[in-house]
Order: structure tokens, then sequence, then C-alpha cells
């Protein structure tokens, strides 16, 4: 998760279309908690990129030349770079939504959303959200691998209480804490597993506990 200060959140733009290039760069360009660090127009030219630059999110598109999205997402993660990413695609169908969720993407927006929407995308992947597109949190994805691991140490131990039954009020008593704190985590618990409510995330640590 980005670092609350004022660091400006650096943003690398992988597309290999030069109007979309130019038209988020001169997006970002007006956030003044953001700048573009590079841009690259190849999945090969992008890994390149990372050996001298490590920006806080990849906007990455999903079909371009030596090397396409998703191959690009693999080597990050394969690599374990601390970088979020943020899928861009034309395609927002449910198997291409899914195929990112389980390479563990941060983030998928589309290229036919709203500027607006795109940059608070980027902008809540940098501080630590998972932002799928709202048909995806109606409709739970299938966890995937190692999704427990976006949470803190604190928020698995509220989680691991949670799944067992107890009551907010209970883990405060257990954890030493005030309620609200642990309404705090629940809520930061709920946005990191893309569920929306408290039984779901039971299920996903569930699942997760069963997979090990």
């Amino acid at each position: 998760m980005l670092n609350q200060s004022n660091r400006k959140i650096s943003v690398m733009l992988a597309d290999d279309h030069a109007l979309v290039l130019e038209g988020l760069r001169g997006l970002l360009s007006r956030e003044s908690d953001m700048e573009v660090v590079a841009t690259v127009t190849s999945g090969a030219a992008l890994i390149d990129e990372l050996q001298y630059n490590r920006p806080d999110v990849i906007v990455l598109d999903l079909q371009m030349q030596d090397g396409d999205g998703l191959w690009c997402l693999e080597e990050i993660r394969r690599h374990g770079l601390p970088i979020k990413i943020v899928i861009l695609s034309a395609f927002g169908d449910g198997g291409t939504i899914q195929t990112a969720w389980e390479r563990n993407a941060d983030g998928f927006a589309l290229k036919t959303d709203p500027p607006r929407q795109t940059i608070a995308t980027i902008r809540n992947v940098a501080h630590g959200q998972l932002v799928f597109p709202r048909s995806m949190r109606q409709t739970p994805p299938e966890p995937r691998g190692g999704v427990l691991r976006r949470l803190t140490e604190r928020e698995r131990d509220v989680l691991r209480l949670l799944s067992d039954g107890h009551t907010n009020a209970q883990i405060a008593e257990r954890l030493i804490v005030q309620e609200s704190t642990v309404k705090f985590h629940v809520q930061n618990i709920l946005q990191k597993l893309c569920v929306s409510n408290r039984t779901e995330a039971a299920q996903v640590f569930f699942r997760e506990m069963q997979e090990k």
C-alpha cells in the first residue's frame, strides 16, 4: 500500500496504441497526486523498463506485441515485484475479468470507462484496494490462490475470528482493541477480498485454508 504522504503516485503506462498512451498521460498529468514515470508499447519493453524503474502502479493493456498483458502480469508476480497492476482492456466479458483476477491483478478498467473512473481506479489501487467492475462484485469470483496475502497480519487475525462466528465486540475483546477498530478492519477486509459481506469473507478464508 502506498505510504500516506505527500509523495506522488508513480504510474507506468503500457499500451501499444499511441492515442491511448497520450490520452492517459494527459489525464494523469492534471492530477496533483500522480506522475507518469514511463510509457512502453510492448510487453518486452515493459519487463526491460522494470530493471530501471519501479512504479507504484502499472496500467497494463491486455493486447500488446512482444508479450501481452497477461504474460507481463505473470512475470511481475513471478518475480515478486511489489507493484500494483491495473488491467486496461477493451473487453469487459466475464472470462477476461476472471482471468485478470486469477492472475492477481489489483484492478480492472475498461477503455470505455469515463476518464474520472479510470483515474479513481488507479488511485484506489495505489492505496491498497482491489477494484473490479460492479458486475463482478455482484457475483463474487472464485477465490484465487494466495488472496489472503493482501491482508495485513492484524486483518488476518480479525478474519480468522470473524470466520469462527465472533461478533465485532467479541473480536475487539480478544484482540484488546476498540470495537470501532475492528469495524475498520472488517471494512478493509471486504474491500481487499472483493466481497460484500462477512459470510462471503468467511467463505474465502475457509476455501484458502482447505487449499493449504
